[in-house]
C-alpha cells in the first residue's frame, strides 16, 4: 500500500500520467491508466465525484466498499480516506479511464442559489451510492475530452459553466444524488458516534468531524465529552494506536504503511508515541 495521497493536491503536483483543469482552487482530473490495477488511498480534501469511464474501481469508503463500472458515477464528502483499487478493461488495453470533480462549498453555494431546480429537502441522511449515469451525463464527460489536450485554451468562465452544467445533470439524472448534493451544502446532524466510529483512522482533525456531523466546532466538543468524557483529540489518538497494536498483529503491513494508513504522517512521531502508549516501540513489537 502506498503513502496516502491527497487530492486534490497531490495528484496536481505528482508526475502521474494524468491532465487536471483549475477553477478557484479546484480541479478536474482526467485520469488514464494503462495497467492492470493499482492501488492506493486518497485523503479527500474538498468533496469528490468521480466518474468512471472506462474500466473498474473499488472503493472502501469508511465501513462500506462500493464497486463502480464503466459510466458510473459516486459522490463523497471531503475529510474522509478512501481506498481505491482499480483495474483497466482487459479488453481495451487495460485502461482505466475516469474524472475527478473536486467541489468546492462555495460552488455548491453558488449553484443551488442560482439554479431552478427545486426540491424537498430530505428528513433524514441519504446515504453515499453508486448511480449509473445518463446520456446526458455519459456526453457531458465526453464533451471535456478536448479540454485536457490545450488548456490554454480554457478560460475560467468556461470551465465555471461546464462545472454547473455537470452539476444540473446530475440532478436530472438522480435525485438521489441531488440530495446528496444539498447535504454537502448544509451538513445532516447525525450521531457522533458513527461519525468518529467511521472516521477516527482517518487523517481527519477534529473541526473536520464537528463538520461531518453537522455541529459547530464548540458543539461537537461539547456533545463528544458528554458521551465519551474525553477530549476528542485525545480519544481520536488512543484509537489509532489501539488499531495500529491491532493491525500489527494481524496484518504484514510495514510500520509505516501502518502509520500512513493511520493518518501519522510523521512516522518517527508514530513510533515514539506507540511506545508511550504501548511501551514498547512498533517495530520491537512487529519482531
Amino acid at each position: 500500500m502506498k503513502k496516502m495521497i491527497k487530492v486534490p493536491t497531490s495528484l496536481i503536483g505528482c508526475d502521474a500520467p494524468q491532465n487536471f483543469l483549475m477553477l478557484d482552487g479546484c480541479s478536474v482530473i482526467e485520469q488514464c491508466i494503462h495497467s492492470t490495477e493499482v492501488k492506493g488511498i486518497m485523503y479527500l480534501e474538498q468533496h469528490l465525484l468521480l466518474i468512471v469511464l472506462e474500466g473498474s474501481v473499488i472503493l472502501n469508503y469508511g465501513k462500506q466498499e462500493y464497486t463502480l463500472g464503466k459510466n458510473d458515477m459516486i459522490l463523497l464528502k471531503k475529510a474522509t480516506a478512501v481506498k481505491y483499487h482499480k483495474f483497466g478493461n482487459a479488453e481495451n488495453d487495460n485502461i482505466y479511464d475516469s474524472l475527478m470533480f473536486s467541489i468546492k462549498d462555495d460552488l455548491l453555494k453558488s449553484f443551488l442559489s442560482t439554479s431552478e431546480i427545486k426540491i424537498s429537502k430530505p428528513e433524514g441522511e441519504i446515504k453515499t451510492g453508486v448511480y449509473p449515469m445518463n446520456e446526458c451525463l455519459v456526453a457531458f464527460a465526453q464533451s471535456l475530452k478536448p479540454y485536457f489536450f490545450d488548456d490554454s485554451v480554457v478560460h475560467p468562465g468556461q470551465l465555471r459553466i461546464k462545472i454547473m452544467e455537470l452539476l444540473y445533470d446530475v440532478a436530472e439524472c438522480n435525485r438521489n444524488m441531488f440530495l446528496q448534493i444539498l447535504q454537502l451544502h448544509e451538513p445532516v446532524r447525525t450521531d457522533i458516534r458513527n461519525v468518529v466510529e467511521q472516521h477516527y483512522a482517518s487523517p481527519v482533525s477534529v473541526s473536520e468531524l464537528a463538520y461531518l456531523s453537522g455541529r459547530s466546532l464548540s458543539s461537537f466538543k461539547r456533545d463528544f465529552q458528554n458521551i465519551y468524557n474525553i477530549a476528542p483529540a485525545t480519544w481520536i489518538r488512543e484509537k489509532r494506536l489501539e488499531k495500529a497494536k491491532e493491525m500489527l498483529e494481524t496484518t504484514m503491513m510495514s510500520v509505516s504503511e501502518i502509520g500512513y494508513t493511520l493518518g501519522f504522517e510523521n512516522i518517527s512521531h508514530f513510533s515514539r508515541i506507540y511506545k508511550e502508549f504501548h511501551g514498547q516501540a512498533p517495530s520491537i513489537f512487529r519482531h
